[in-house]
């Protein structure tokens, strides 16, 4: 319960800041206004967003037929994590990355970029694939719409103080300080919102490890994951960077320390939290990944073949992603 925890703790600040702003430069009325504006815009962008992301990526829905292997693996794993079964996307990307999308778990995808499925093990693949089944059960995108909304609201509120804050006599902080706030309070939220997006991505690894069945897969992938996205571009997050929070990570090349305004935590850090769940689960309590292909399946080893190396490269999913 530590990442639920944190995250209502940032979430609780992200309203008290925005109540003591409203108090402060925009009034009752004024705060309300925003926030109600805020929540609109946000609301049709979270009904909406499956589509415009997927669009945007130029996603490719994969089926049993195209790309059984990845399919049947995200079903299995949905399945013991208690979800129905989400759509699944192919990428057109040399970039290994990944992401989960949908307004609820009943309108959920997954995609997996063609880089992914080419350079990752099987076990590797299964447990990113987890990871983002865990921000599908943990509704990430919802909390992710609400601190956007409240984000959103503070920025407008900081605007109203400036347009409409009235003579300088009548402005609480004076006319330096509406100007100062005007500038810090967006800074303030992007912060705090941005802490969220960090907090989650832990919450997603720890129940995306217990998903897969081995928090060290997906060590092994975060490791392997950063150092080939830090070589190769992603021209379309590149594009749309404000997709970047999306991915498993970050696609844009950011810097390794937890940044106040990184979406992603410090992948060194991740992999030392998953490293001590696995060191703290007793031994052979970790339930036994998904099989795929026969009775032992790609997944019976007990931790993934390509760690440190480049691993089994994957036949027919690749393929599926292909464009003919």
């Amino acid at each position: 319960m530590q990442g639920y925890a944190k995250t209502a703790v940032l979430m609780a600040g992200m309203t008290a800041l925005f109540m003591a702003i409203g108090a402060l430069i925009g009034g009752g009325s004024g705060a309300m206004i925003a926030l109600g504006f805020a929540a609109v815009t946000n609301l049709l962008a979270w009904w909406n967003s499956d589509k415009a992301v997927l669009s945007m990526t130029g996603a490719r829905e994969v089926d049993s037929r195209s790309a059984p292997y990845l399919v049947q693996m995200v079903h299995q794993m949905a399945d013991r994590a208690g979800l129905p079964p989400p759509r699944v996307y192919v990428i057109e990307s040399d970039q290994p990355n990944a992401f989960a999308t949908g307004r609820n778990p009943d309108n959920a995808a997954v995609a997996a970029t063609t880089g992914l499925l080419r350079s990752m093990s099987q076990e590797e693949i299964a447990a990113v694939m987890a990871h983002e089944l865990a921000h599908i059960k943990s509704r990430d995108t919802l909390i992710m719409s609400v601190t956007a909304t409240m984000a959103g609201a503070i920025s407008m509120l900081a605007n109203f103080a400036f347009l409409f804050g009235g003579s300088n006599r009548d402005r609480p902080l004076g006319a330096v300080g509406t100007m100062a706030m005007m500038i810090l309070a967006p800074m303030a939220a992007a912060v705090v919102q941005m802490a969220i997006s960090r907090s989650r991505e832990y919450e997603a690894d720890r129940i995306g490890a217990e998903i897969c069945g081995n928090p060290l897969w997906l060590a092994s992938a975060l490791r392997r994951l950063e150092g080939l996205a830090l070589r190769i571009d992603n021209p379309t997050a590149e594009r749309n960077p404000a997709l970047a929070h999306m991915f498993i990570v970050n696609p844009l090349h950011a810097h390794a320390r937890d940044k106040l305004f990184s979406t992603h935590p410090s992948t060194a850090n991740r992999v030392a939290a998953l490293e001590a769940m696995a060191a703290a689960s007793p031994r052979g309590a970790a339930p036994v990944a998904p099989a795929v292909g026969g009775a032992a399946g790609p997944f019976a080893s007990g931790a993934p073949r390509a760690a440190g190396g480049r691993g089994e490269r994957q036949t027919s999913v690749p393929r599926a992603g292909r464009r003919r």
